[in-house]
């Protein structure tokens, strides 16, 4: 299946109107319900997406879904205590399932849901002041359908999310959540030069300069806005 790769200008004007959406929200239940919304437009080839907040414990406080599928499969996963999104939650890094009907990860949880219509998934933590306060997460209805960019999107979706919904939760005035989407914003800009310097650098396409970035965000144990900084003000990101 060709999937579609969404062009930089459409990239952050995507997550522009997610982090417009979250701000004219005063609740974090209508706040999720939005933004999965938002991400099920955004993210190609989604056949339902769904945002959860979860306490220390894995425990729902607030969720949103665009489907009953959706609401069916998350269910499940906090019923069986496993799955994709908890996994996301727990190890704060995303989950990929590239075809669901093969994939030995979480088998009571894979068995409960086979009678659903999803094959592939993608969740990525949301992430606000070095914890993790939850996931976002997207099905589709054949295997293969997401990939490595796929999951490129979710983590830059879940970024300023979870730091402008971690201002919602805490009931932070407006000034302060306005301080956090320019923060969110900047951060975002500063990615995207990032990878315009790669692209450039060696010849490569957005995915594949995200993913270096990325791996070397990891690598060195920096956020990917620290090791993006360094690469626009002139120290080498890349140590290939």
């Amino acid at each position: 299946m060709t999937k579609k790769q969404l062009p930089l200008d459409e990239l952050s004007g995507a997550i522009g109107r997610i982090l417009g959406l979250l701000l004219t929200e005063e609740k974090v239940d209508q706040a999720v319900q939005s933004l999965s919304q938002a991400i099920k437009e955004s993210v190609p080839g989604t056949l339902g997406a769904g945002v959860s907040i979860l306490d220390s414990q894995a425990r729902r406080t607030s969720t949103g879904f665009t489907d009953s599928i959706v609401e069916q499969a998350d269910f499940l996963q906090y019923e069986l205590g496993q799955g994709p999104c908890l996994t996301a939650w727990a190890s704060e890094e995303p989950v990929l399932i590239e075809d669901l009907s093969t994939d030995p990860r979480w088998p009571e949880w894979r068995t409960a849901v086979s009678s659903l219509p999803i094959k592939s998934a993608v969740s990525a933590p949301l992430i606000a002041n070095g914890h993790s306060i939850g996931a976002i997460k997207v099905y589709a209805l054949e295997p293969s359908v997401f990939d490595g960019g796929t999951v490129t999107l979710m983590e830059l979706f879940a970024s300023p999310a979870a730091t402008l919904l971690s201002h919602i939760q805490s009931s932070e005035t407006p000034k302060r959540i306005s301080e956090g989407l320019q923060a969110a914003l900047y951060s975002r800009d500063l990615v995207n030069r990032a990878c315009g310097i790669l692209m450039e650098r060696h010849k490569i396409n957005h995915e594949r300069a995200l993913q270096q970035l990325i791996g070397n965000a990891r690598d060195q144990s920096i956020t990917l806005q620290e090791v993006s900084a360094e690469l626009v003000a002139g120290i080498p990101a890349d140590h290939n």
